[in-house]
């Protein structure tokens, strides 16, 4: 679930920051602080380093060793927030943004991005409307049994395993 494909790599120089700019970073290579990253995004400062830390997004350091993020990073923090609450493990959103260029990715890089997750998505859709389903028939019911209900032992897979929980 959730695979990430072995699309070629882009080539993107990022360079250091001098006089804070980046080569190809964005719109006009301005680069952004992390308070202002974390402003913009909407996300905590913790969480773009926690996502740095993650090979999510991507910084340079100034001489002073302060992060500098390129504005195409606004744009990866967006699809990582959507990615999570897709339900997309945070390593295979890494491994599907590091299929990208660092440098700003084209609409067909976005949409190679979206179609990989696309069926994915589909199947959650699908087992969630499902239980949503099987929720108002168990609700109704009441009887909330471990041998019998579908929501909690599902096919009663695990009743010959005793009470508590089991690994396969």
């Amino acid at each position: 679930m959730w695979e990430s494909t072995g699309a070629p790599r882009h080539r993107c120089v990022q360079q250091a920051v001098p006089g804070e700019k980046a080569d190809d970073s964005g719109t006009d290579g301005t680069l952004l602080a992390v308070g202002e990253v974390a402003r913009r995004s909407g996300v905590p400062v913790s969480t773009l380093h926690f996502y740095e830390s993650k090979g999510l997004i991507h910084s340079v350091r100034t001489a002073g060793n302060q992060r500098r993020y390129a504005r195409v990073v606004l744009r990866r923090v967006a699809v990582v927030k959507v990615a999570q609450r897709m339900g997309v493990p945070l390593a295979e959103i890494a491994a599907a943004l590091d299929a990208l260029p660092r440098c700003t990715p084209t609409a067909q890089d976005w949409r190679a991005l979206s179609e990989r997750w696309r069926g994915d998505l589909d199947d959650r859709i699908r087992q969630l409307t499902q239980l949503r389903d099987q929720l108002d028939g168990c609700i109704g019911c009441g009887c909330l049994s471990l041998q019998d209900c579908p929501l909690r032992n599902d096919s009663d897979q695990l009743a010959h395993a005793g009470p508590g929980p089991h690994f396969r």
